[in-house]
């Protein structure tokens, strides 16, 4: 039996998805940079967090962005940002 042939919704869905990893990977590599500067890492959060929020409230507006940061606190106490494994 063969695999269905992904349709285009999968393909942007992929690309989407290739697109979020390669941001992440610049993201990081600008904290690892950072941190070669001697920047403190909390430092360096609070900036990211800062700089997608402000970019997020241009995009969509403050009532979308607030509801974003809100659905992100379940997310955070349920481990979807950690990489430690939990207790």
């Amino acid at each position: 039996m063969t695999s269905p042939t992904p349709t285009t919704d999968d393909r942007d869905d992929d690309l989407a998805a290739e697109e979020k990893r390669f941001a992440l990977d610049l993201v990081s590599e600008a904290f690892t940079e950072g941190r070669i500067e001697g920047l403190d890492p909390d430092c360096l959060a609070h900036a990211a967090i800062f700089a997608g929020f402000e970019e997020l409230v241009s995009t969509y507006g403050e009532d979308a962005a607030a509801d974003y940061a809100e659905s992100l606190v379940n997310r955070i106490r349920s481990g979807g940002f950690s990489t430690a494994p939990r207790h």
